[in-house]
């Protein structure tokens, strides 16, 4: 089969510029603020990695997308389950990590399938909300492959739940966007959401 290139419409359409200096500089300052050590030889170098720590939770490649003709006509639902998921909440800049499943019904061509997995990792990684990065790869999926119908689950745990106000580690949150067939029809709706279920959810 040959390959196509896709014309992929981004979340965040403006370039940003990264400045790793005013970065580190900044991260100093705000270490020094909450009275941390930077003096300490463990710390010397803190304000640094913590700049490219978040300059790299924050940016990804734009996918480079390729689908290829639905030559066999398949036209049942294909579903990519646990890809992983790495993210900052905009709310605390803290990480979210946990799985994102996707779901989708072809029609006239199909897509690589690590394709879904490197739309999940660009949308993930910028400053976010779990529900809206559900959305975003629902919707990107839905508008630029012209399926009849997508499927987005993501699970995560929040560290600005685990580890500081609440502090209830181990706990996750569910979040799900359906489009197109997949949520009008409720027998695919819940082959998909089946077929999205983990061990953990049967205890």
């Amino acid at each position: 089969m040959t390959a196509a290139p896709v014309s992929w419409e981004l979340a965040v359409a403006p370039d940003t510029v990264v400045d790793l200096r005013a970065a580190e500089q900044a991260a100093a300052a705000f270490l020094a603020a909450l009275g941390q050590p930077l003096g300490s030889a463990g710390m010397a170098q803190t304000p640094r990695r913590m700049a490219r720590a978040y300059a790299e939770l924050l940016s990804a490649d734009e996918p480079d997308l390729t689908t290829f003709p639905n030559e066999d006509g398949y036209d049942e639902l294909v579903v990519v389950a646990g890809i992983p998921v790495r993210s900052v909440c905009e709310h605390h800049m803290l990480p979210f990590v946990g799985v994102a499943h996707v779901g989708y019904v072809p029609t006239d061509r199909v897509v690589g399938l690590s394709k879904l997995a490197r739309v999940v990792e660009h949308l993930s990684h910028r400053v976010q909300t779990q529900e809206r990065l559900t959305r975003q790869v629902a919707e990107h999926l839905h508008r630029n492959l012209r399926t009849e119908g997508v499927g987005v689950v993501v699970e995560a745990e929040h560290t600005c739940m685990s580890l500081r106000g609440v502090r209830a580690p181990d706990t996750r949150t569910r979040t799900t966007a359906v489009l197109g067939s997949l949520r009008e029809d409720p027998a695919l709706r819940a082959e998909f959401l089946d077929g999205t279920r983990t061990p953990r959810d049967a205890r």
